[in-house]
């Protein structure tokens, strides 16, 4: 048994069954082994950035991680976009990098590149293999690291992957959490209980089920309202699950919302900023004196200091309201007219399936989708966590593979699909149960609006050409075609009913490009 068959038994025995991959000549002896290696199913992406979007789909959708395999420096460069996302929304991701051989490195061929402190910008944990016989407990570790919600990353050296093993016997371990603070715990339970208006800022597990059954305990035992950061990473939603409102993606909004509170409780969550610096604002969105506590530090297990919280604070002392903070489900009628991004986010909240999780890169088109959607049956909910664009493809693959019963509805600004635009061939060679909604407003719209914020509202040929797409016009139904997944095109509300009805009904994947009025 070579390393190679020796990496590959040890993250079959500790639970990796999927390897997206775009390998090249330094992983050669794992592309072999993986035909030896019962138990792991293995993905081609066209592009690094679909693997490593992919891998990260799977790891939010079903909380343990995914292995992408890249070829080298140049192959982790092309792919950490989107394990930046992956580490924003507190993803499970088994990132291994074939390296080139240990005695031929430093000769500093073409290839050459530093992938440990380019992977220490996405990985909670990192770690190049020394050694052959090394290689089962090093594949051990970074499972059982990245099953903390974390890109976890392993750098193994191509002689070490062709080296004789022996008998060496795989390694299994288990994800160990760090203790809860009790004292953090106990302080934030007095510092809700006490004041006047609490909320607590949910992210990574607590917005799972488990999470939010509980929250809603903490909620009802103190009034606290529930929120979330701008872009969660992956939220279970509707059915009898509570609302939770995410806090505003532009500043002023948001922090007028978090002005109303005194006491702010984080639980798996970013502390809340702004998404980019502006002149006069501060920074951070909760209040300057706000009573700030995060209840689980690196390491921790949230659910479980979340179950400590409602412990603390008690049974409740209010019943919860019969709406959540004043907002009423959405409404269910299908919209007419033009396609705008309300007409095209009510006919989804409208049509989409119970039990299906939404996928949303639809930037500034789907800003009203959330609100319309609450009160729907029972879905999960991904965004765009770190804010790289170029994810919602690769995720919508590997959420589709971790969840085959599931159907997969990817809302797709036109703009950013180009980044991984390779993922439509994923979804066709899979046969994935993916409707993709593309939002054809031919524009990088997110910066349009960035720039009249800035006061820049007539723009010169210069800047103009920076953010228009629309000149050649990208024809999404041929270009989707060409990758192998059927597409039509529908430029109102009712077509695209009609078109997403029978998207759902048939399997496989498909595109609709949405014309949407600018």
């Amino acid at each position: 048994m070579n390393g190679a068959e020796l990496a590959l038994k040890t993250a079959v025995l500790n639970g990796i069954d999927i390897c997206f991959a775009n390998a090249g000549t330094t992983e050669i002896p794992l592309v072999a082994a993986l035909d030896g290696q019962a138990g792991i199913k293995t993905v081609l992406g066209l592009f690094e950035g679909v693997c490593t979007g992919a891998a990260d789909g799977f790891g939010r959708v079903l909380d343990r991680p995914a292995m992408a395999l890249l070829h080298l420096g140049p192959g982790f460069a092309n792919g950490i976009a989107c394990l930046h996302n992956a580490r924003r929304a507190k993803a499970p991701v088994v990132a291994v990098i074939g390296e080139h051989a240990s005695w031929h490195r430093d000769a500093d061929p073409p290839l050459c590149m530093d992938i440990a402190a380019m992977a220490g910008a996405v990985s909670g944990w990192k770690r190049t293999c020394r050694s052959a016989r090394g290689l089962s407990r090093d594949m051990a570790a970074v499972i059982a690291a990245s099953s903390r919600g974390q890109v976890a990353s392993l750098i193994i050296p191509n002689d070490h992957q062709w080296a004789d093993c022996g008998d060496t016997s795989p390694v299994m371990t288990s994800p160990a959490f760090e203790p809860v603070d009790h004292e953090v715990v106990d302080r934030a339970a007095k510092a809700l209980r006490a004041g006047r208006r609490g909320a607590m800022v949910l992210g990574g597990r607590a917005l799972r089920e488990k999470g939010l059954v509980t929250a809603a305990r903490i909620r009802a035992a103190t009034g606290c309202d529930l929120l979330a950061n701008s872009f969660p990473g992956y939220m279970d939603r509707g059915g009898s699950l509570p609302v939770v409102t995410r806090i505003p993606y532009f500043p002023e909004p948001a922090l007028e919302l978090m002005a109303r509170y005194d006491t702010v409780v984080l639980a798996g969550a970013w502390d809340p900023v702004t998404f980019f610096g502006y002149e006069g604002i501060p920074s951070g969105v909760i209040t300057a004196g706000t009573v700030k506590i995060a209840i689980d530090g690196p390491g921790q297990d949230v659910n479980e200091a979340l179950e400590a919280l409602a412990g603390s604070v008690g049974r409740a002392r209010r019943r919860t309201p019969a709406k959540e903070d004043g907002i009423a489900p959405g409404t269910s009628s299908l919209p007419a007219g033009p396609l705008t991004p309300e007409t095209v986010c009510a006919a989804i909240a409208a049509l989409q399936p119970g039990e299906g999780i939404v996928v949303d890169e639809g930037l500034t088109t789907t800003f009203p989708y959330y609100p319309l959607s609450h009160g729907r049956a029972p879905h999960g909910f991904m965004t765009i966590a770190g804010g790289a664009i170029g994810y919602g493809m690769p995720c919508a693959v590997g959420a589709a593979l971790a969840a085959p019963d599931r159907p997969v509805i990817n809302i797709q600004a036109d703009g950013s699909a180009m980044y991984t635009v390779q993922a439509l061939w994923t979804m066709a060679r899979e046969g994935l149960n993916v409707t993709t909604l593309l939002c054809n407003n031919g524009g990088y719209r997110i910066i349009a609006m960035e720039l009249e914020r800035a006061g820049l509202v007539d723009l010169g040929e210069a800047s103009r050409a920076l953010v228009d797409i629309d000149g050649p016009p990208i024809d999404w139904v041929h270009l989707s075609r060409g990758l192998g997944v059927p597409a039509t095109r529908v430029e109102d509300a009712r077509a695209l009913a009609r078109e997403m009805r029978k998207a759902m009904k048939e399997p496989g994947p498909h595109l609709i490009e949405m014309m949407i009025r600018k």
